[in-house]
């Protein structure tokens, strides 16, 4: 009778200790490069070129260019943090935005207007960008005012029953205004 004894494994995971530099195959010693000095150019700060205006576009918007049109009556010669307080009371239904035509009268110093909550949301967005331009351009946030707020047709997609869609292309632009010099 043969007693079987069970195979001895050698384990492959025994502890092995990090290798030191005396263990390691001899390596080409590293040359220390002698670093130049150089002379020393005169630095340039990199100066903010102040601008005279800033432009925010945005393209193809998912809104009615009537109410993109008077919207932009409603923001034109207001700070840009002055328009978008407006704009989020739009929102919130605190205040109209004036409209002509046959719309109901609304409360405050106007005839008629709307609450054109998406419009006001997509300008919102636009103005975000023109803010951030205006301080890259070098303008002073407070005293740069909406000159210009133009939104014009964009192309428009088919719909079924031969509708088309509503799509606004917006550019609106802010300058600082000029002091009028007397002379």
């Amino acid at each position: 009778m043969t007693e079987k004894t069970p195979p001895t494994h050698e384990t492959s995971h025994k502890h092995e200790e990090p290798k030191t530099e005396k263990d390691l195959p001899m390596s080409k010693p590293v040359k220390e490069e002698v670093v130049e000095e150089k002379k020393e150019k005169k630095e340039k700060k990199a100066k903010i070129v102040k601008k005279e205006l800033a432009v925010a576009r945005s393209n193809g918007l998912h809104i009615s260019l009537k109410h993109a049109m008077y919207i932009s009556r409603f923001i034109r010669g207001k700070t840009v943090d002055v328009a978008m307080a407006d704009l989020r009371q739009v929102i919130a239904f605190k205040r109209a935005v004036p409209f002509k035509g046959e719309i109901p009268h609304r409360k405050g110093p106007m005839m008629s207007g709307r609450y054109p909550i998406t419009a006001a949301g997509e300008f919102i967005t636009t103005l975000r960008a023109l803010r951030g331009n205006i301080l890259v351009n070098g303008l002073e946030l407070d005293k740069a005012v909406i000159t210009t707020s133009n939104p014009s047709w964009a192309s428009r997609p088919m719909r079924r029953g031969g509708t088309h869609g509503k799509r606004v292309n917006l550019l609106i632009e802010a300058r600082e205004p000029q002091e009028k010099k007397h002379g």
